[in-house]
């Protein structure tokens, strides 16, 4: 039997194929703090062995998506210790970007520095027009610690930089314009759009998903050319995708 999640995180059924991950510390605005941090790789750990799953659609409980690292805890931090959680961190990004299921964000309130990077870190993105993205660390006097090159992929280099330097807050219209984030919705449609968004993807099967996933991630490390082979690949092992094709022939046939 497996032992019960940590209340930070909330790990649910969703809808056919979809599970939800919610950050639970909605007092502290979903910030990262150790807690929420070891209760995201558990949870992580069991996203990664579910089967049926096809899409993990990530939220945050309250009024923010999440605010990034819980300055509290990090008052009393040294330096070794903030560096430990950073690796921690960075680490817990490249595992969402590596999950066989495509990854979801759907973002209320804010989501700063590492929340922004969390939101960084899924496939693809989903924002209420109260949504609020920034990366305040430079006006702090650091750096952010990890998920440049993700965000610098996702938003482009000039866009990229712009939020890397300056530290500003913007909207949820110029995120999108950004290209960070891929639509923008009313807040009180947000969970529904989300969810509906999430069962569209979870239709397809986790093959063809999961394989096109691994693509997009060998692109983006520099290693292009696996299309063909793992479109071979995909058409010689999955009963399910060789289902498909012949059950569109056959409606095409039809038609």
């Amino acid at each position: 039997m497996q032992a019960p999640l940590a209340t930070e995180v909330l790990l649910e059924p969703a809808a056919d194929g979809v599970l939800r991950l919610t950050l639970n510390r909605p007092d502290a605005l979903n910030a990262l703090n150790r807690d929420l941090t070891a209760a995201l790789e558990q949870a992580l750990d069991r996203v990664a062995a579910d089967t049926d799953a096809r899409v993990l659609l990530v939220t945050g409980r309250g009024r923010a998506f999440c605010a990034g690292n819980d300055i509290k805890e990090m008052e009393t931090f040294t330096g070794e210790d903030a560096e430990a959680l950073a690796f921690r961190h960075a680490a817990l990004m490249d595992r969402f970007a590596a999950l066989p299921q495509v990854t979801l964000a759907a973002i209320d309130g804010h989501a700063l520095g590492g929340g922004l990077m969390l939101a960084v870190a899924q496939d693809l993105r989903l924002a209420s027009d109260r949504a609020r993205f920034g990366l305040p660390e430079v006006t702090l006097g650091f750096n952010p610690a990890y998920g440049i090159a993700r965000l610098l992929d996702v938003a482009g280099g000039a866009h990229g930089r712009d939020l890397l330097l300056t530290g500003r807050t913007i909207h949820a219209s110029e995120a999108l314009r950004m290209g960070l984030v891929n639509r923008v919705v009313a807040p009180p449609t947000l969970e529904a759009s989300a969810l509906r968004w999430a069962s569209e993807i979870a239709a397809s099967p986790r093959e063809g998903l999961a394989s096109t996933k691994q693509i997009v991630a060998a692109i983006r490390a520099g290693a292009p050319g696996r299309e063909p082979k793992s479109y071979g690949a995909a058409l010689k092992t999955s009963a399910a995708a060789r289902a498909r094709i012949k059950a569109f022939a056959d409606r095409r046939r039809g038609s």
